[in-house]
């Protein structure tokens, strides 16, 4: 009987570790977003990404992506808008310099083709985020691709704004081992 415990035991602890742990490529990831101000859209980028992901698309059950990127980095190619960006109305860099994008649950959804449920923290404030993805193998990593809405005011961005409420994010995630 203890044989049998142990085995299960050692089994257990062999799946786990069975899944490829990856690490963002910073010079070929990006995370870029859409949102409306007056009417014009106005696009931007982070960078500045860190973290783990755990994934293997035969156990997509079993994977786990817990990314972060730096707050900072916010970039609209536009200096004084950056810097209004990065104080307190908004990002608050200084309180909270890093976006966190963190799985609950991964599932299959077709060939290469997956769902991502998890939190969205930015501000200290999370909120539950859903959409699909892409995961297409890349030499020794993956190339991970999704796209989601999100609104800006359940994270306390920009207040009363004439900054339109809803933001369109855009993720190209390289991870490599």
């Amino acid at each position: 009987m203890i044989k049998k415990i142990i085995l299960l035991i050692l089994i257990a602890g062999v799946s786990k570790t069975s899944l490829a742990q990856y690490k963002p490529v910073e010079a070929a990831s990006s995370l870029k977003f859409n949102i409306k101000n007056l009417g014009f859209s106005v696009e931007g980028t982070f960078s500045g990404f860190d973290g783990t992901i755990n994934f293997d698309p035969q156990n997509p059950s079993g994977s786990k992506i817990d990314v972060t990127i730096n707050a900072a980095t916010v970039n609209t190619d536009n200096s004084l808008r950056d810097e209004h960006l990065k104080r307190e109305g908004y990002f608050d860099i200084k309180n909270n310099p890093r976006i966190r994008m963190e799985s609950n649950k991964i599932t299959a959804t077709g060939k290469a083709t997956y769902q991502f449920n998890g939190l969205l923290t930015i501000k200290g404030k999370s909120q539950t985020v859903t959409f699909p993805f892409m995961a297409e193998p890349l030499g020794d990593g993956y190339a991970f691709k999704g796209s989601f809405k999100m609104k800006r005011k359940d994270f306390s961005l920009g207040g009363t704004s004439t900054v339109s409420d809803e933001v369109e994010v855009n993720i190209n995630l390289i991870a490599k081992k």
